[in-house]
């Protein structure tokens, strides 16, 4: 029978060993490189060249549906510059309207502006994946506030890509967008 200190120091070892790795585990995050392999490649020029459609829903913490919507999108380029036209139209009836201008920067780096996009959203893309990291600014009721998006996208098919899109602030989760594009 061991005594009782020695249980104790054994048991505070464990649960300092356990916390630690549930904190690297839950710090542990994927990269683009990580979809290098991954087919079909996605090229940005081509997918978002021309008309598009997307159905999302934008989910809370709990994971509720807070809201739908559909976003049409024209997609035009020019070189390594382009613009997509977004049209959201909320379940609700409400609309709204996010011009991006994108710059294809090489070795499948990008930059994106948008008018209600603090700063420049910074992109990586490799294999059929793509990540955009950027803040935007939120209307909600009277007031703005600056949220940051971890937005992933991932091309099934030449038509079909899915992006899954976690919003926080402060490093607090909020919420997800979850969307479905595809080219007409």
């Amino acid at each position: 029978m061991t005594s009782p200190s020695i249980s104790t120091a054994r048991r505070g070892a464990l649960a300092v060993l356990l916390a630690t790795s549930a904190l690297v585990l839950g710090c542990a995050s994927h990269s683009p490189a990580d979809y290098a392999a991954e087919k079909p490649l996605l090229d940005l020029k081509t997918y978002f060249n021309g008309e598009l459609v997307a159905h999302g829903i934008f989910t809370d913490r709990g994971g509720k549906v807070a809201r739908r919507f559909v976003v049409q999108m024209t997609g035009t380029w020019n070189g390594n510059q382009g613009v997509l036209d977004e049209r959201f139209t909320y379940s609700d009836g409400k609309t709204e309207r996010r011009v991006w201008r994108l710059t294809d920067l090489g070795n499948g780096r990008w930059e994106g502006r948008a008018d209600d996009v603090v700063g420049v959203a910074q992109g990586v893309s490799a294999g059929n994946a793509l990540n955009w990291r950027y803040t935007l600014a939120l209307p909600v009721g009277d007031k703005v506030y600056e949220v940051q998006f971890d937005d992933w996208m991932y091309l099934m098919d030449d038509k079909v890509m899915l992006n899954k899109a976690e919003m926080s602030k402060f490093g607090i989760r909020l919420g997800e967008v979850t969307l479905s594009f595809i080219k007409k």
